[in-house]
């Protein structure tokens, strides 16, 4: 499936009415997280596909209000995509799941987990990647993430350190891809897809086009 992954920055070809030009046909919509809700919805809108997200650390929990007179409610995720974290989702031939957020490193309360928080989300998690096991022959495809793994791709500041749980995840699982965000790319020689055991570890910023197949 081809699909147009995005993270971290709002860019202007895409925020575009050029962006169907620019882009091309896909087939999926993937967000890795710290984006504005109206990026988002314009990109699922303009590319009209099935869209599924994760939140980052930088996310807030109601990011607006609509409606009108007595009819308002909060806006806490995209509207019309599919929150992925700590669900796996089948897309066509794919099978999807998602982690949102970073390493814990101040005090909030959303988005910011520590490495053994973060193994618990991925223990709940993994009755449901054994039943695609049972029901696919596989686990997982496509992680979809918003921090990298311990060690790849990830940096030495607190806030910019990946998760260890991510490569217990990447043994017990071997997804075919984890795509991730986060880490921003101001260099065109720094590192931005790595193979770990038979994963491929993707660093998205702020957007790539894929062509993601499922585990064979």
């Amino acid at each position: 499936m081809r699909a147009l992954v995005i993270s971290d920055k709002v860019e202007p070809i895409l925020y575009s009415a050029g962006i169907n030009r620019h882009i091309g046909k896909i087939d999926l919509v993937l967000s890795c997280g710290d984006l504005p809700h109206y990026y988002v919805e314009y990109v699922m809108t303009m590319m009209g596909r099935p869209t599924y997200f994760v939140h980052g650390n930088h996310a807030r929990e109601v990011e607006y209000h609509s409606g009108s007179g007595d009819e308002w409610r909060a806006v806490s995720e995209p509207m019309g995509g599919v929150n992925l974290h700590e669900r796996t989702v089948r897309e066509d031939s794919l099978l999807l799941a998602g982690l949102e957020g970073s390493i814990r490193y101040n005090s909030s309360p959303l988005f910011q987990y520590t490495d053994t928080e973060m193994m618990f989300k991925i223990l709940r998690m993994a009755p449901r990647l054994v039943l695609n096991r049972a029901r696919y022959g596989r686990y997982l495809d496509v992680l979809v993430a918003h921090s990298p793994p311990w060690g790849i791709h990830d940096q030495p500041d607190r806030p910019h350190q990946g998760f260890k749980s991510f490569l217990t995840f990447m043994q017990w699982f071997r997804p075919r891809y984890l795509l991730h965000g986060h880490i921003h790319l101001y260099r065109r020689d720094v590192v931005t897809q790595t193979r770990y055991l038979e994963t491929e570890v993707i660093n998205v910023y702020p957007y790539r086009i894929l062509e993601l197949e499922p585990k064979i």
